[in-house]
């Protein structure tokens, strides 16, 4: 019988070793898995590198992991608002190493990874810092350069159900970077607000098909 669910959230995260990649989902709060976060700093891993579109918000989720000095390195798209003043402190001290990344380049990197594409020609950045060292190629007459798929040991993301073949619907927009992540990823992980009995959940509106789950924890287990 397949069963994915895990009885708690510590357990969910319990092989996320030290120097991992992972892949949080989430735009700001809208579909962070901060339960999940919480339990990952609980765990202890460090050296993390961490793939994300931002660099966290005010002193919880992904801010919080921040702070406590787990992430070697993040690859992400926005890195600095006003709240994000864990990791402006961190970077500007010279402990935590970027990957600046335009959101589409680093969407279609993600998608690029889960769908076993060796790389693809975006016309962001050309000219510009984030194009240095890479390959440039004209195409019909437009410059072009070439971006790489970003791969993860981990993915955590957050669905609102769940069932235990890890088949995953989302809440509107909570639903943003969780479905190529779990594509792009050795191990995913999703956090749930509630795990639902098999065959409860419409074919139709399932997003994330159980293939690319591992493990599937009630946030409030």
């Amino acid at each position: 019988m397949i069963d994915k669910t895990c009885d708690s959230l510590a357990r969910a995260v319990a092989d996320i070793h030290d120097g991992a990649t992972v892949m949080i989902g989430g735009f700001g709060n809208a579909g962070m898995p901060s339960a999940l976060i919480d339990a990952l700093i609980a765990h202890g891993a460090r050296e993390l590198t961490i793939v994300n579109n931002n660099a966290g918000n005010g002193d919880t989720g992904l801010a919080a992991l921040i702070k406590e000095k787990r992430v070697r390195k993040i690859v992400c798209s926005f890195p600095r608002q006003s709240d994000s003043w864990h990791f402006d402190a961190l970077y500007r001290a010279g402990g935590i190493e970027l990957e600046l990344t335009p959101q589409g380049n680093l969407a279609e990197r993600i998608r690029a990874a889960g769908a076993g594409i060796g790389g693809f020609f975006s016309p962001t950045g050309y000219g510009t810092l984030l194009a240095e060292g890479k390959e440039t190629r004209v195409i019909n007459g437009k410059n072009y350069v070439f971006e790489t798929p970003i791969h993860a040991d981990f993915a955590l993301i957050k669905a609102l159900h769940g069932d235990r073949w890890g088949n995953l619907v989302y809440r509107k927009t909570a639903r943003n970077f969780g479905p190529i992540m779990a594509m792009a990823a050795k191990t995913t992980i999703a956090q749930v607000a509630e795990i639902v009995p098999l065959g409860e959940l419409d074919p139709e509106a399932i997003v994330t098909p159980g293939i690319f789950v591992q493990r599937v924890v009630k946030e409030a287990a």
